[in-house]
């Protein structure tokens, strides 16, 4: 489980706030990648803080609520359009800094998930490999990131049924696939992914 050893530490060298990075929707086919910055306040944690991936829909659901009343959280996007210009990655690094931006006052130390720290950042950082398993901060971002990306992809499914983004939140399961390939890719597809890449080829070559 999750703890405040990293935010202790940062403490104990002089740090009066610590915030936990980290982003949702690096694998879809399809929706923006989106970042939180949540900077806890110890003594009103939410009993129940894990790793986003570790809790079911209705868990984290409940923890994004308390999370909205006990803690500061800044949210940051990249779009679809990004994605494809910039790549997953840095699209996702952007996201990131665009939700520690969003974040007032900046921490004195942000805690990221990863093994890399996205440039420009407004306040001094630390790359955590597997941090959502680790931090109780980076932790309660993947809960704040992973249930506004699945509201989005909810919302956009209302306006271009069939993909199932509402079930799928834009992953690449088999009921979407088979929705791309018999419907097309829509305004929210990420072109440069290779499966949505595909059939605009095999689109273009028919057309031909």
């Amino acid at each position: 489980m999750p703890d405040l050893s990293f935010e202790r530490e940062a403490f104990a060298r002089g740090a009066a706030s610590v915030a936990g990075v980290d982003e949702a929707g690096r694998g879809p086919l399809a929706g923006p990648v989106i970042a939180a910055a949540v900077r806890l306040r110890p003594q009103a944690l939410p009993e129940g803080l894990n790793d986003s991936k570790q809790l079911t829909a209705r868990h984290r659901a409940r923890l994004f609520d308390l999370l909205s009343a006990a803690a500061e959280i800044g949210i940051g996007e990249a779009s679809v359009e990004e994605i494809d210009r910039l790549n997953i990655l840095r699209a996702s690094h952007l996201a990131m800094r665009r939700a520690l931006e969003a974040l007032r006052p900046a921490p004195d130390l942000a805690l990221i998930d990863g093994n890399s720290l996205p440039d420009e950042l407004p306040c001094p950082a630390r790359p955590i490999v597997r941090g959502d398993t680790l931090s109780l901060s980076i932790a309660a971002a993947s809960i704040v990131a992973k249930v506004t990306r699945d509201r989005i992809m909810k919302e956009l499914a209302r306006d271009f049924p069939g993909y199932g983004w509402e079930r799928n939140a834009g992953y690449p399961t088999r009921e979407h696939l088979a929705a791309l390939k018999r419907l097309g890719p829509s305004p929210h597809h990420r072109r440069s992914f290779r499966p949505v890449h595909n059939i605009l080829c095999e689109v273009q070559s028919l057309s031909r």
